[in-house]
């Protein structure tokens, strides 16, 4: 297996130290919503700035009306004022009152005709009226609104019982004022001076615009409901989503619990096919580490029944050796069996340095950085630095390709020279004396094309994939009992695979006698070639 080169720092930093990864998605993606929507939620600080305009609009309105009554009063004869003032209130709805410069009340418009107002008793409202304006009063408190002082009509109607009055009688100047009425509407009040020769009358209108509280109630109704409206949508989208996102993942996780408590070969990770986001690629990777998973507990499953099958055939030869020499008492024979039990500890001692090599084959490629390797320029130095093997045959060892600097691959030097040396010592097992052992190097379509080709007997078609497994070993009687254990190129496979390249054998293209192995890798980057070759060449 190719090691990880991905950097995970910043992953690590957007991950540790955040608070928020001690809550749920599903909680998450629903505060994200509604933290989004209670922005709407402001609108209701709106209605209270609302109120006000229409409350200042109110107080100008009957402050234009108050100066037309006010200038008509003034040109109009003394007998006609009442006539005039209780029109101008029928017109209006207006309350008017004249009070003289002693204080006292001359003229009241609700002494002339029926009112246009009544100050209500809130004990005496309706149930639904009640739930209005304690809603009023909640909405008031988060606003921070404004809260007036409340009206009364005072029991004996003088001037001095309106401040706005007074006010008005003292400075000759228009004054009102905004109170609340006993049940919480609009109370408004305007004080306008009569100035005719210098009298000192003062004109009070006053108005109970309950109209403005039905409006901020019917405006805040609108708001309630299209606030409630988007809470529920983004209640039942953000359930939905995290739904979509919250479930796969509570499945994958079981999943890897089950995989993590030993129950890897029962576990069935859902794959996702139909989906094409982040959670579909998280689901079939997971599930291709589940199966990969299966897939080592297999293998060293069947690595350790191979080893320990290979380990008992020497073993139960060497014990025999023993055991014959404590019996035996004729020298041939004596020595002949401390031969066997020589060959049974050297292939003992040779068998356990190629297990123990193979264990930390996959360890070590998980661990070990990728460099860049000029592949022609490594293969070119192992030729010119080859030894011949004591005791083997004389063979000759050539090599044909692209020179330096030409084909770059990636991976761990020493690891791909491990491989071509067992390719090497493999063909000059079954090379004769004096045959040659060819190494080519070539480039097609993307990927770096190694072969070596021996004069040997070649590998018949049934064995073509068995010589791969581990401890399958065929050899030549020269080569000695015990010298070969039967891991080489399971070894080189293992290493092929773990560099994403592949190995097989062949015959010989030219129809000769002989084994032609060829493995593959996969070329480096050429940035990375350009950037790196230097060292790469170094490496090798």
């Amino acid at each position: 297996m190719a090691p990880d080169i991905a950097s995970t720092r910043s992953e690590e930093r957007q991950g540790s130290g955040e608070w928020t990864t001690r809550i749920s998605l599903t909680r998450r993606i629903l505060a994200v919503n509604i933290f989004a929507l209670a922005i709407l939620a402001g609108g209701f600080f709106y209605l209270d700035s609302y109120r006000a305009r229409l409350i200042d609009g109110r107080l100008v309105s009957i402050g234009r009306e108050t100066a037309l009554i006010a200038a008509a009063m003034e040109t109009a004869p003394p007998q006609d004022r009442a006539r005039l003032l209780m029109r101008a209130a029928q017109t209006t709805g207006l309350r008017l009152r004249v009070y003289d410069p002693a204080g006292e009340k001359l003229v009241d418009s609700f002494a002339l005709f029926p009112p246009s107002y009544t100050l209500r008793d809130p004990a005496r409202d309706l149930p639904h009226i009640k739930v209005a304006r304690g809603l009023d009063r909640i909405v008031e408190t988060i606003a921070l609104a404004e809260r007036p002082s409340y009206v009364q009509e005072p029991d004996v109607d003088r001037r001095d019982a309106w401040p706005e009055a007074r006010e008005a009688a003292f400075t000759r100047k228009p004054a009102s004022a905004y109170r609340f009425a006993p049940d919480r509407t609009p109370f408004l009040s305007v004080a306008r001076p009569l100035d005719e020769a210098g009298s000192g009358d003062v004109l009070l209108a006053t108005a109970n615009t309950r109209d403005i509280t039905d409006i901020v109630r019917a405006e805040r109704l609108r708001i309630a409901l299209v606030f409630a409206a988007a809470i529920l949508t983004s209640v039942l989208l953000s359930l939905f989503l995290a739904r979509t996102i919250v479930l796969p993942l509570r499945r994958l996780a079981r999943a890897a619990v089950r995989v993590r408590l030993g129950r890897a070969r029962e576990v069935i990770v859902p794959r996702l096919p139909e989906r094409r986001d982040e959670i579909g690629m998280l689901a079939r990777a997971v599930s291709d580490m589940s199966q990969a998973l299966r897939q080592r507990i297999d293998a060293t499953d069947a690595f350790a029944a191979d080893v320990s099958h290979e380990l008992k055939n020497p073993i139960a030869s060497l014990r025999s050796a023993l055991e014959g020499l404590s019996q035996i008492r004729d020298p041939a024979l004596q020595a002949k069996l401390l031969t066997i039990a020589q060959d049974d500890v050297r292939r003992l001692d040779r068998l356990v340095s190629d297990i123990a090599e193979a264990t930390r084959i996959d360890a070590q490629l998980s661990r070990t950085p990728f460099e860049t390797i000029d592949l022609g320029r490594m293969i070119g130095r192992m030729v010119r630095n080859h030894a011949p093997r004591e005791g083997g045959p004389n063979i000759r060892l050539t090599y044909s390709g692209p020179g330096r600097g030409s084909v770059f691959v990636s991976g761990d030097p020493q690891k791909l020279v491990r491989v071509v040396e067992n390719l090497i010592d493999n063909a000059r097992s079954f090379s004769p004396d004096g045959g040659r052992v060819r190494l080519t190097l070539d480039v097609q379509e993307g990927k770096a094309i190694v072969a070596v080709e021996d004069e040997g007997p070649g590998v018949p078609e049934s064995e073509r994939e068995a010589i791969f497994r581990r401890f399958h070993s065929v050899r030549p009687e020269r080569d000695g009992f015990g010298n070969h254990s039967g891991l080489g190129l399971a070894i080189a496979r293992t290493i092929l695979e773990g560099h994403h390249g592949t190995i097989h054998v062949e015959s010989r293209p030219d129809g000769k006698s002989g084994a032609r192995f060829v493995f593959t890798l996969p070329l480096a980057d050429r940035e990375m070639s350009g950037l790196s070759g230097d060292r790469g060449r170094a490496a090798s």
